[in-house]
């Protein structure tokens, strides 16, 4: 495990992403899943790499249950960018670093164009 990432249980969720004061991607999860953990290096060098700007969080649906059933999960790895408790992106199965790194700074920007404006 990294120290870098945050691991979640439905009775923290709310806490640790939906009240985050800043934009967290999270991970839904299991111990099986092999596309899980071949991202799993990548998500550690964004949780390094945006500290301070994005948090990064993982849940075990196996664990984990009404979670992943409040957002519909059906399928992971699924990966959801949360802002100010709502969903701003979402990305299901195994991406490269490109794409996942487009998607947290679209939202990433997306808070500081509305902060300047």
């Amino acid at each position: 495990m990294s120290e870098n990432i945050t691991h979640v249980k439905d009775a923290d969720f709310e806490t640790e992403v939906l009240k985050s004061d800043t934009p967290v991607l999270l991970d839904f999860w299991a111990e099986w899943c092999g596309p899980c953990k071949s991202i799993a290096p990548m998500l550690d060098d964004l949780a390094r790499e945006y500290s301070g700007r994005l948090k990064v969080v993982k849940i075990n649906i196996d664990e984990n249950q009404k979670t992943p059933m409040t957002y519909g999960i059906r399928g992971i790895p699924t990966l959801m960018v949360f802002k100010g408790g709502k969903v701003e992106a979402t990305q299901i199965g195994a991406v490269g670093r490109g794409q996942l790194t487009q998607m947290v700074d679209k939202v990433i920007a997306q808070g500081q164009a509305g902060a300047s404006a």
